[in-house]
């Protein structure tokens, strides 16, 4: 059984969703977005850590709200905050930087073969600013107010494809380099069977559910996501 491991993504991946599932667990940590860095003060406020703490100081105090009475710990990072998580960790081997602060560390890939998909997903929540729906107590990326119906926009859906393909190479490359083999989560899989894709994740860290699973985060996909993709596919044959 590690000590800690790290869920890497990219946005409208299902990875909240997986967040939740591992969290009800009882045995699987207790995952969030720790490190994202607009959202550090008020995480530190939630812990009361004292004004002008130290960087591993709010590290440590996430492994203590991160981790199950099994000692596991579980974190969220999305490519871009891995990078800002090291660099503020210190210089070093990346790989060795992490099990400095987490021990024996782990790592679970979570991505979408649908990019298309993904992107359309990614653009609808940037406008409305709805991230999930339900949720397990997170701070970053909160079910937001009416901000109006969202418009369909191929362009940042095509800037966004872009995105999250530089992503996915930059998570293959981190862990080709450091020579990491992640257990990897499809968004499609996790979609289509809950219980069994948690599973496997739970075996690739050796424990087994104390718990039922429940999951915290509804679906939001809907008939507009559809029409977008349709759209979309149609500007793009019409456009080539």
């Amino acid at each position: 059984m590690p000590d800690s491991y790290l869920v890497c993504a990219t946005p409208r991946t299902g990875s909240s969703l997986l967040l939740g599932l591992l969290d009800s667990t009882g045995v699987g940590g207790h995952p969030q977005s720790y490190f994202r860095s607009p959202d550090e003060e008020s995480w530190a406020r939630r812990w009361g850590l004292r004004e002008g703490y130290d960087y591993r100081e709010f590290v440590a105090a996430a492994r203590v709200a991160g981790t199950t009475p099994n000692g596991i710990f579980g974190a969220k990072v999305m490519w871009g905050t891995h990078a800002e998580l090291l660099t503020r960790l210190g210089p070093g081997d990346d790989l060795a930087l992490l099990r400095e602060v987490f021990g024996d560390v782990r790592f679970v890939h979570v991505f979408r073969e649908d990019v298309l998909a993904q992107a359309v997903s990614w653009a609808r929540a940037e406008q409305t600013g709805r991230w999930y729906l339900g949720g397990r107590g997170e701070i970053s990326g909160g079910p937001a107010g009416d901000q109006g119906e969202p418009v369909f926009d191929a362009e940042r859906i095509s800037e966004l494809i872009a995105t999250i393909e530089e992503h996915n190479e930059g998570w293959n490359s981190f862990f080709a380099k450091n020579r990491i083999n992640p257990v990897s989560v499809r968004y499609e899989d996790l979609d289509a069977d809950m219980t069994a894709t948690t599973e496997r994740v739970l075996s690739f860290l050796g424990v087994e559910a104390e718990s039922p699973l429940t999951a915290f985060h509804q679906r939001q996909a809907d008939r507009l996501n559809s029409d977008w993709i349709q759209r979309y596919q149609a500007a793009s044959i019409a456009g080539s």
